[in-house]
């Protein structure tokens, strides 16, 4: 411990979600927070069912949460230089491309909750063969149905629908990524020495990677006509990727990667088959570790990759449940209709409610998901009698959540056969999984 300063040997994360970013630095080994910074990060709804980001936004968001991070630490009497490596989490599923020779993006990322894809899923149902429309038809390869939810048939609709993308592809520049590899990419130098790297988890979420081999396949490519060359090599979660190219953490490796769900999964020590996590964030979601079992489920859960701690050792698979609308649907009470000021007043004020009639709220505003991949649903409030005030919608809108967990609860017990062992309730998105890893214990070089 001589070697290092005040707080002793430290690591940082990258934690970019779909609202905020953060980045925070432990002490390592530990959940110790020693300093941290979070800015938040707009959203663009350019029409009904679009969601958009700047990527230059998310890009500037993290960089300066990073600034802002080391300066609290140097301000605290820590060293910079005692941060041993950085990991990163983002949100899943969200979709960016730009171009390799440039870095300009050539459109704004399309954010997982984007349901403008509807189109394409119903051209793309058109071909599975004998015209059984089946949505389930490439889940024994990818784990997936066929959603608007998922990172291929984002790309689709970009190179279907973008001339600059069309022209990318053309030429042979074209970059795909989710937010991690966008990131990574920027960090470790962008157009000059940038890596295009992502890890299982995340491409465990793109519908385009073998849930088995962890390989792009070959099949999947074909059936959405995507070029492998656009794609980043797969890693696995935990290695390091390559280093910082500037700022206050140049030359520090990224030696960690994981897709922010997957990241609360291990966050929350659910490392055994059995223990499950569920987080509460924009949406909700549900990881139950099934261990090396690869579980199909037949009730509309999602086979996924949990992680895989280092190139050498065997990928740790998981079922997942995804509730698209949760603090969403409060935020939704609190800037459209106005009934909270925050969503800290919503405890209070649904205790408030009588139990005069029962009201219902189905927040469905972009479909249903697990376990019932409605794309066509939409949200409703249904049981509003004379009684009825704003405390009762407030509590049904609570209630929903509740409801959505434990139909995808039901649905994890009926497939895997077993009750869960364990399950961990977080509000907050990440906590720093990479303190268990023993890379940060020993010193890292960039090659």
């Amino acid at each position: 411990m001589s070697d290092y300063g005040k707080f002793g040997p430290l690591v940082g994360a990258i934690d970019e979600g779909t609202s905020s970013a953060r980045f925070i630095i432990f002490k390592a080994n530990s959940s110790d927070v020693v300093a941290l910074h979070q800015k938040s990060l707009d959203q663009h709804f350019p029409q009904e069912g679009w969601v958009e980001q700047d990527p230059f936004a998310i890009l500037e968001v993290v960089t300066t949460c990073i600034q802002k991070a080391c300066e609290k630490l140097v301000a605290l009497g820590g060293r910079i230089k005692d941060i041993l490596a950085v990991g990163v989490t983002n949100q899943r599923e969200t979709t960016i491309v730009w171009d390799r020779n440039t870095g300009q993006p050539l459109h704004n990322a399309i954010v997982w909750l984007d349901m403008r894809t509807t189109a394409t899923i119903d051209k793309l149902l058109d071909t599975v063969p004998n015209k059984t429309r089946n949505q389930n038809y490439l889940k024994p390869l990818c784990g997936l149905p066929l959603s608007p939810y998922f990172s291929a048939v984002k790309l689709r609709w970009l190179i279907d629908n973008v001339d600059a993308v069309k022209q990318a592809m053309k030429n042979g520049t074209c970059c795909f990524g989710t937010v991690d590899t966008w990131i990574i990419w920027n960090l470790t130098g962008g157009p000059t020495r940038g890596k295009h790297v992502t890890d299982v988890s995340n491409a465990s979420r793109t519908m385009l990677m073998n849930i088995e081999n962890l390989k792009w396949d070959p099949l999947l490519l074909k059936f959405f006509e995507i070029n492998k060359s656009v794609l980043p090599e797969i890693k696995s979660s935990s290695e390091v990727y390559g280093c910082i190219a500037d700022g206050p953490l140049k030359d520090i490796p990224i030696s960690g990667c994981l897709g922010d769900q997957q990241a609360a999964l291990v966050g929350q020590m659910c490392l055994q088959r059995g223990q499950a996590k569920a987080t509460y964030g924009t949406g909700c979601f549900v990881l139950y570790n099934t261990g090396d079992i690869r579980v199909s489920s037949s009730r509309g859960l999602l086979t996924t990759i949990a992680f895989q701690l280092g190139s050498k050792n065997p990928p740790v698979y998981a079922l997942e449940g995804s509730v698209a609308i949760a603090g969403a649907a409060l935020g939704w009470l609190k800037d459209n209709i106005g009934l909270l000021e925050s969503a800290k007043e919503s405890k209070e004020l649904a205790e408030k409610a009588s139990e005069n009639g029962s009201v219902v709220f189905v927040p469905a505003f972009s479909g249903l998901y697990a376990p019932y991949w409605r794309q066509d649903a939409r949200g409703v409030i249904c049981g509003i009698t004379e009684d009825t005030n704003s405390s009762h919608i407030i509590k049904a809108a609570l209630e929903a959540v509740c409801f959505q967990v434990r139909d995808i609860l039901d649905a994890m017990n009926e497939d895997c056969g077993i009750p869960l062992q364990l399950l961990k309730s977080v509000l907050v998105c990440w906590i720093s999984w990479l303190q268990h890893q023993l890379i940060v214990l020993r010193p890292l070089h960039c090659m």
